[in-house]
């Protein structure tokens, strides 16, 4: 059973590396291993807990881009009625999101139980936040050998439809503890050839439906267990990641404004921390 402080600390810690391409789910995995926390990844409880703060988060980013997702929305709206995406890039973005949001929804509907009954422990949660630091080297070093173009939401739109879904593939690999949503997200818009910032902006948009979804499922489990006590810590856990998220999307979408900034010491950190957490977690 969690404790209201380390709700406390666990909520701040998903507020910070769900946005942070650094992979949420593998810091909760690993920091209650580090801190030799009696607590049992597999229980039920505990991914309760996980779920209303991803929960939170989702909310945070939805109204972060609050007026972005109203102008998408009435952009997809308006295409059904026209049947036409000529010279509407709004519409085009809300179905490049759409596309891009098929392979971690399918994947995740399928085969989400049974990855994190397999992986989500310290030891694996620790080898795949190491490979998420290859990963994102990997996405840099690639997009060194492309013409990475910004411009907003016009850019992105021009993305063609096998490179929407191929960076809805890359975001499938969050579903593997260790893999970072925003990070595999980021690293697949670089290889299409988006700038770091339309790339993030792409990766936030894209995460809101799928981490809000998932969370929207999962929660009514929370409220049937009746466990007062978790409530109380979820609730207050989810407040800090709430908090902590949108301190974490100001401070990234200011970040990669300087095109001149990159992913490299996300990636060194996961390499760090991935690799000493691997040997440290018994």
């Amino acid at each position: 059973m969690l404790t209201l402080t380390q709700g406390i600390v666990l909520g701040i810690v998903q507020g910070i590396t769900e946005l942070f391409p650094v992979s949420s789910l593998g810091h909760s995995t690993l920091i209650p291993a580090l801190l030799h926390w009696q607590i049992n990844e597999q229980d039920p409880a505990f991914l309760e807990f996980l779920v209303a703060t991803h929960f939170a988060t989702a909310l945070v980013l939805f109204l972060y881009y609050w007026k972005d997702w109203m102008r998408i929305l009435r952009g997809i709206v308006r295409s059904l009625i026209t049947r036409s995406l000529a010279s509407d890039s709004t519409a085009r973005l809300g179905w490049l999101l759409i596309v891009g949001t098929v392979p971690a929804g399918v994947l995740g509907f399928v085969f989400q139980n049974k990855i994190e009954a397999i992986f989500i422990n310290p030891r694996s949660a620790a080898l795949f936040l190491a490979a998420n630091g290859v990963l994102i080297f990997g996405a840099e070093w690639l997009r060194n050998s492309t013409y990475a173009f910004s411009g907003g939401d016009n850019r992105i739109a021009r993305l063609s439809w096998g490179k929407g879904f191929f960076v809805g593939i890359m975001q499938s690999l969050a579903l593997i503890p260790g893999f970072s949503r925003t990070g595999s997200s980021l690293s697949g818009g670089l290889i299409v050839g988006l700038s770091h910032e339309d790339a993030l902006r792409f990766a936030f948009l894209l995460s809101t439906p799928i981490i809000g979804a998932a969370a929207l499922l999962k929660l009514p489990e929370l409220f049937k267990n009746g466990d007062h006590a978790l409530l109380l810590t979820a609730f207050v856990g989810s407040l800090c990641a709430a908090l902590f998220s949108y301190l974490s999307v100001r401070f990234l979408t200011s970040y990669f404004k300087i095109e001149s900034r990159s992913l490299a010491p996300f990636a060194l950190y996961c390499l760090i921390v991935g690799i000493t957490a691997f040997f440290l977690v018994s």
